[in-house]
């Protein structure tokens, strides 16, 4: 049971740094092959949106990634390379969007929704930490007019 386990365990470990890169896909020069794949890396894949180009299967990440080497042997930097993809589809295709005027939103709604919890939390604690009103207690003079309002009723329904 134990091998079982650790086999299973194994497989998990070694499927987390599985790529989907083909190997038809991968350049002869390795300098340029590490290049691609630091890009590809934190290019999103537009099909699956949680995984990068370089983990993804879909035939769009396949797209991208052959883009990506086609760009780096026609002689292009890695900037150039990123600039030419977000071109094309936008600040979404980054893994790490830049911060500016169209992103702000995305990267204040986290914070923003972190302080409207702690203020919803801090609001029904400041509730249930107000203690109860004490009933105010008639005082002598108040409790026979109330029973003189009271009692002609009593004796008029007997």
């Amino acid at each position: 049971m134990r091998r079982i386990v650790l086999a299973i365990g194994f497989a998990v470990l070694t499927a987390v740094g599985a790529s989907a890169v083909q190997p038809d896909e991968v350049l002869p020069n390795p300098a340029l092959e590490q290049r691609a794949r630091a890009i590809s890396g934190g290019l999103r894949c537009l099909v699956c949106q949680n995984q990068s180009i370089d983990d993804s299967d879909a035939p769009l990440a396949r797209d991208l990634r052959l883009l990506v080497r086609e760009r780096l042997v026609a002689g292009d930097s890695d900037k150039a390379v990123v600039d030419f993809v977000v071109a094309r589809y936008g600040d979404f295709v980054l893994l790490r969007p830049p911060f500016n005027t169209r992103t702000a939103l995305l990267w204040a709604a986290p914070f923003a929704i972190l302080l409207f919890a702690f203020f919803f939390v801090w609001r029904l604690a400041r509730r249930r930490l107000v203690p109860a009103v004490e009933p105010v207690r008639l005082s002598a003079e108040e409790e026979a007019k109330l029973a003189a309002l009271v009692a002609p009723e009593d004796s008029a329904s007997k």
